[in-house]
């Protein structure tokens, strides 16, 4: 019944934010990871097409803002994905998509709702199918300045990511390029070489771990 409930309340989110223009603006700092190269060369992408990429982990960390007057600022929310298909792949289809959803413990009952509710809207069908919802405590950390691309995130036991600015030594075949964009509507960002991504949940059927790719993403929205 709580499953139901939840879902539920998500969906009146989602109907009143479409109905209701002008709502207030969230800002805040996002971070991607992946199981395949998105910033890399075409031969390389090629390579993991159809083999790896199915898998992805989404963190929002809001700054400011509410979600249909429902506050939601410095708290945060996780989506781990697992596509049909290498996501980003023009020719096939990654959906249907199934995801599990983290979010933030310290977010009240309808805090929990509006943080659903907002990272589906971010999403487009990736979060159409979400199999399981947890709450667990949320860090997520971005550098600025010196370090860009430098984040580390970590929703409870379930997930974790952690990256680091790409540099000179990342550059494998001299003709790398952004191969892969983001997978939800960014103000901002930059690829990163992931250092550590992993998912250790329940409800996606497996579990992975991920080291040492051009395969994440630190940015703004």
């Amino acid at each position: 019944m709580r499953k139901i409930n939840f879902s539920l309340a998500v969906s009146l989110f989602l109907l009143s934010a479409w109905a209701v223009p002008g709502r207030a603006a969230l800002k805040g700092e996002y971070v991607e990871s992946r199981t395949e190269d998105v910033y890399t060369g075409p031969c390389f992408a090629m390579s993991e097409v159809g083999l790896t990429g199915y898998e992805a982990i989404l963190a929002w960390r809001i700054q400011e803002g509410d979600w249909q007057g429902v506050p939601l600022s410095g708290l945060s929310v996780v989506a781990v994905v697992r596509a049909h298909a290498t996501l980003g792949d023009p020719y096939h289809s990654p959906y249907p998509a199934q995801s599990v959803l983290i979010v933030d413990s310290r977010a009240s009952g309808p805090q929990r709702a509006a943080l659903a509710a907002f990272a589906a809207s971010k999403s487009g069908n990736l979060l159409d199918h979400v199999v399981r919802v947890e709450t667990a405590p949320i860090q997520i950390t971005v550098e600025r300045g010196e370090m860009p691309g430098a984040s580390k995130v970590v929703a409870g036991h379930f997930a974790q990511i952690e990256t680091r600015s790409i540099c000179d030594r990342d550059h494998l075949c001299g003709n790398e390029t952004v191969y892969y964009p983001p997978l939800v509507a960014l103000a901002h960002s930059m690829p990163a070489f992931t250092l550590d991504s992993s998912f250790s949940g329940q409800g996606l059927g497996e579990i992975w771990k991920n080291v040492d790719k051009r395969s994440s993403f630190v940015g703004s929205f």
